[in-house]
Parts: C-alpha cells; sequence; structure tokens
C-alpha cells in the first residue's frame, strides 16, 4: 500500500488534517523545515522530497499552498496520486489579487512576527469557523515560523507553474474566497466549501478521498 505524505496550507501545521479520515493507509505527517531566502517552490519540495524520504509511487495530499508544493513535488518525481484541496494546479488558475502583491509586495514591510498575529484579519477571508476550528487555526498561526510565513508568501506570489502532472485529483470549494473555483479547471466542487472546508465539510472530503484511493 502506498504511503500517503499529507503537506499543510500557509500559517498551518498538519493539524488541518485533523477531520481527515486516512486510518487505513500510511500516513506521513510533513511539518514545513526552514527554507533558504533564495528557494523556490520547486527548489522547497526537493527538500521535503529528501527530508521526508517521499519516493515514486507515492501519494500526496496538499492543502492551499501544500497543494501547490505538491504540484512541484510530482513533477520531481512520478506520484501514484496528488489530491489538491483549496489549491491551484497552475498560474493561470492563481488569483488576480497575486498580480497586485508581485507589484507591491506589502507583506514585505510587515515584522515576522506580526503575521503570526494577523489571524483575526484573515479569518473572514477563510470561512466561518466553529469555535474550536478557530482555536486551533489561531494556535496553528501563533506557532508558525516568522521566517517561514515571509519565504512562503513571496515564493507563492513567484510561482510560475503552467504544468499539470499526471495523476492530479482536485478538490476545492464554490465559497472560497482565496481560490475562486471559476477560476480552475477539472476539479471536483464541494457546495459550500470555503478556503477551510477542510475542518468543516470534512464528511464530505472523506467520501470524495475514499473513491479517489479506490481507483
Amino acid at each position: 500500500m502506498s504511503k500517503i505524505f499529507l503537506i499543510p496550507g500557509l500559517g498551518a501545521d498538519t493539524r488541518v488534517y485533523n477531520n481527515i479520515d486516512l486510518n487505513d493507509h500510511e500516513v506521513i505527517c510533513v511539518d514545513w523545515i526552514e527554507p533558504h531566502e533564495t528557494d523556490t517552490l520547486n527548489t522547497y519540495a526537493q527538500k521535503l522530497i529528501h527530508q521526508y524520504h517521499i519516493t515514486p509511487k507515492s501519494i500526496v495530499i496538499g492543502n492551499s499552498l501544500g497543494g501547490m508544493i505538491a504540484i512541484e513535488i510530482a513533477k520531481i518525481i512520478p506520484l501514484e496520486k496528488v489530491i489538491l484541496i483549496s489549491s491551484i494546479k497552475t498560474i493561470d488558475e492563481e488569483p488576480r489579487y497575486f498580480a497586485f502583491y508581485r507589484s507591491v509586495p506589502l507583506y514585505r514591510l510587515l515584522p515576522g512576527k506580526l503575521l503570526t498575529s494577523m489571524g483575526f484579519m484573515l479569518k473572514p477571508l477563510l470561512g466561518k469557523m466553529n469555535e474550536a476550528d478557530a482555536w486551533l487555526f489561531s494556535d496553528m498561526l501563533k506557532n508558525s515560523s516568522p521566517t517561514f510565513l515571509k519565504w512562503a508568501m513571496g515564493a507563492a506570489l513567484a510561482w510560475d507553474n503552467k504544468i499539470i502532472p499526471p495523476n492530479i485529483y482536485h478538490i476545492t470549494g464554490d465559497r472560497d474566497r482565496v481560490f475562486s473555483y471559476k477560476r480552475i479547471k477539472n476539479a471536483t466542487i464541494v457546495k459550500g466549501g470555503t478556503h477551510i472546508m477542510i475542518f468543516d465539510k470534512a464528511k464530505e472530503i472523506n467520501k470524495l478521498l475514499k473513491k479517489i484511493l479506490k481507483k
């Protein structure tokens, strides 16, 4: 049975997968490692491959930023399946506001520590959360590396991928305000799913994952 590697999103850790049921599989949680300032998403993906011994024919599941890195991993080694949740496959699917932040990189002006305490500003963008999920989101962000957050924002904005590797499965929500489903092609759309649907739409996502993993 193939190993499944779980990659979280920006400002998160693998606790975002707490409600995802993969009990019948060997699961490896990928924690963020500190990047070099010159790393791209591609070179960072190479580091994760070596750090976590991701081998050909593995399965990689990536949420948000983790999905973009999963794409880069799949460009380096042949994977059995790549599953994106609330993410994008190429720059053709990126939101229009990426262009603004590339030309006006405001995030560079913010102290790193401030980024870890901005959960209250991000919650309206991510979607409604119950009390437990809101606490978890804030705790994950608070415990994120400021260095990693700043690097990841720049690396995501600089991502220029136009290649869709084989064996890609894409799940997104129709209420995602970060990555609009209207710009995404060939994805399974979860009705009412926000950017953090991995929390509150876990039942639907688990059903979809079960079908994908059986293929």
